[in-house]
């Protein structure tokens, strides 16, 4: 899998990329992402990357050339590759998109900043808004670092279980069940019976049933997207 990410602080991703789950898939090359500084590709000696919105308004929009010029570059090593836009005006990034993500092969990201891009971006390139929430951050850095690990956990490889992928939130549109592990009990909290029988099948239907509850309890909305 391999990302390339279209940003003006590349700097921003040197943590994620370097620590953990992704920076050990990255040094094995599992997986692979390439940094582009949008700033590179701008023409004058001011290096801008940004200008006043037509029409008026507050704050800067980011300008379609250097832009342009740094997806086309890319494009040079990675012809097919899906575009997606950091926006919060996306559609909401979810488990379904990121495994769809992760069977493309490549992805380029890039990352909007102060009031967004020029429209035109998004129509040469049929680029994609996504959003991983309702809210309003200072720029799009932090989303693709949430579009690398969560695609990028779901690489095969990545994890260090097969299994730890698909047991888990939102795997069967459920938030997981409660986890214990050792000491069977501590300050008078003991870990539920049925975990510690042995009982595979009591086991199953022990956390489908919690995963029930909890669903119902956080997020009812999933309850009724399954009724559907």
């Amino acid at each position: 899998m391999k990302f390339h990410i279209l940003t003006l602080f590349p700097e921003m991703f040197s943590g994620v990329l370097s620590l953990g789950v992704t920076g050990r898939a990255v040094e094995n090359g599992i997986l692979g992402v390439s940094l582009y500084n949008i700033r590179d590709y701008t023409t004058d000696r001011h290096r801008t990357v940004d200008d006043t919105p037509y029409g008026g308004g507050a704050g800067m929009v980011m300008k379609v050339e250097p832009i342009v010029a740094c997806i086309e570059e890319v494009r040079k090593c990675a012809p097919s590759a899906k575009i997606l836009l950091a926006s919060p005006g996306g559609r909401p990034f979810d488990q379904k998109m990121a495994e769809d993500l992760a069977a493309e092969g490549e992805v380029i990201i890039l990352c909007g900043r102060y009031e967004g891009v020029d429209e035109r971006i998004k129509e040469l390139f049929a680029a994609i808004e996504f959003s991983i929430g309702d809210y309003v951050m200072t720029g799009g850095e932090i989303a693709a670092m949430a579009v690398v690990d969560t695609v990028g956990r779901l690489i095969p490889g990545v994890l260090g279980s097969s299994e730890s992928a698909t047991e888990e939130s939102f795997s069967e549109g459920l938030l997981e069940y409660p986890q214990y592990t050792r000491p069977a009990e501590f300050r008078g909290m003991k870990v539920p019976d049925v975990l510690l029988s042995g009982n595979h099948s009591d086991i199953a239907k022990w956390r489908r049933v919690k995963s029930l509850e909890k669903t119902g309890d956080v997020r009812p909305d999933l309850l009724i997207g399954m009724n559907r």
